[in-house]
């Protein structure tokens, strides 16, 4: 059960962050209101679910944790890098790339 909601996790951050606010504890655990899961499931999908399986309520988060924090965060900010890098060319006059009509008035 454990590896099909990692791979769970791994397709669909959010479906799984859903999963885990429905039938576990862990939300409530981890956070005193619903302002900031709900933020996180918006914002930082990857960030959020990685702090809840990490989260201690007695030691918060310690050591090893804050790594596993750190990459669940990069991975999120990265896949915004790589979603604004690959859409650059579709905003004209962004990303250095000449737009159509600038093309055809250095031709002529």
């Amino acid at each position: 059960m454990g590896c099909l909601f990692a791979i769970l996790a791994v397709l669909s951050p959010r479906l799984a962050l859903i999963l885990v606010w429905l039938f576990t504890p862990l939300v409530d655990r981890a956070f005193n209101g619903f302002l900031l899961p709900i933020l996180g499931f918006v914002f930082l999908p990857f960030t959020t679910l990685i702090y809840l399986l990490v989260y201690s309520p007695v030691n918060g988060l310690q050591g090893f944790d804050w790594v596993w924090l750190i990459l669940a965060a990069m991975l999120d900010l990265s896949a915004y890098a790589g979603s604004g890098y690959t859409n650059k060319d579709k905003i004209p006059g962004y990303g250095g790339e000449e737009t159509k009509e600038k093309k055809e008035e250095n031709k002529e």
